[in-house]
């Protein structure tokens, strides 16, 4: 387990970014000339007490040499370029999931897409609104809901992904499962991301299976199981914990070059825990992979909104998401693809100026 933890904060944007990052005034976040930084939060673990300190990087020099030393090395990782694993997708830009739930019981969309016509028009219209990488799962992982039988699962996305690549070569195809049988499947068909809620945690032969393939992998923080995440999830601290396991489970999967994290929102976290991630996700740009952030119609946007709350919880969404992007995440999983699109290119225009 670290000590010390440093996070990029400060941010600018635009032509503001680009002047202070040509005049040596802030550094540029993962090799963006468009957004810069030109301060750090340096976090410390001391027994059972987490304690932080704000810097500017003019005062690294001033630091001790043992924190000197973890910081530098952290911020070499802050600012260096995303490497470019995916086809198609480039991590300094801002690319969306399309989100196709393929199943009965999902917690916002479960049963309106789950035959081949309305999923092949899904597919369709989301790729049309801007969705660069489509994730298709078989499995509800809602708080509360059960495990189910492999080849339930494999049923309900065998059709999709089968014929997906015959049609979108050139837009990725995420497969969300946890299981390995169902992982190497869909990798024989064409599928360029596993995605597993679990952290590959749940089935021991995942990582196993997947050593010797040249897979790109979502590694997803959650605490429990999705039966069990929402009861009472307890954290010494959420955003170092998260750290500390992301940390040790990129040098558990292979080809680790080739991860995207996402810290899991909502899965087995509460609303605090959210916020926590949300406002401070820019510490995990220090273990140098690009980020991924599902928000959409996620449970704390009603519990912050309570009687705002709506169907699709956009508003909610896009407030979120706008932020994250704010503080340089790369991928956002939604559900409403046009409408976060949209407020994506709108944010960015503003940010030019």
């Amino acid at each position: 387990m670290r000590k010390y933890y440093t996070r990029a904060c400060n941010f600018y944007h635009g032509r503001e970014a680009k002047n202070l990052i040509k005049t040596s005034q802030a550094f540029p976040l993962n090799g963006k000339k468009d957004i810069a930084f030109d301060k750090l939060e340096i976090f410390s673990r001391e027994k059972n007490r987490v304690k932080t300190k704000l810097i500017h990087i003019k005062e690294i020099k001033g630091l001790s040499k043992n924190i000197k030393k973890i910081v530098k090395y952290d911020l070499k990782k802050i600012i260096s370029n995303r490497k470019n694993f995916l086809k198609n997708i480039n991590f300094k830009d801002t690319t969306v999931m399309g989100i196709l739930n393929l199943t009965p019981d999902s917690f916002s969309d479960g049963g309106k897409f789950n035959n081949k016509k309305k999923a092949s028009k899904q597919i369709a219209y989301m790729i049309d609104s801007g969705a660069k990488i489509i994730d298709v799962g078989g499995e509800s992982t809602r708080p509360g809901s059960k495990t189910i039988d492999p080849n339930v699962e494999w049923k309900r996305v065998e059709y999709i992904i089968k014929n997906f690549k015959k049609k979108y070569k050139k837009i990725c195809l995420s497969i969300d499962t946890r299981k390995s049988d169902i992982m190497i499947k869909s990798i024989k068909h064409g599928a360029d991301i596993v995605n597993d809620v679990s952290g590959f945690s749940y089935d021991q032969h995942a990582i196993p299976k997947l050593k010797n393939l040249n897979i790109s992998k979502v590694l997803h923080h959650m605490q429990g199981t999705p039966n069990t995440m929402q009861k009472n999830p307890r954290y010494q601290n959420v955003l170092l914990d998260i750290y500390d396991f992301f940390e040790k489970e990129i040098l558990n999967i292979s080809n680790n070059k080739k991860t995207i994290l996402d810290p899991g929102i909502g899965f087995g976290k509460t609303l605090k825990h959210n916020l926590t991630l949300i406002s401070k996700i820019s510490l995990f740009h220090s273990l140098g992979l690009p980020i991924l952030i599902g928000t959409s119609r996620k449970r704390f946007i009603n519990q912050i909104s309570g009687d705002y709350d709506t169907e699709d919880r956009i508003g909610g969404t896009l407030a979120s998401i706008l932020y994250l992007l704010s503080q340089g995440v790369q991928i956002f999983r939604v559900h409403n693809v046009r409408e976060i699109k949209q407020g994506i290119l709108v944010f960015k225009k503003i940010n030019e100026k």
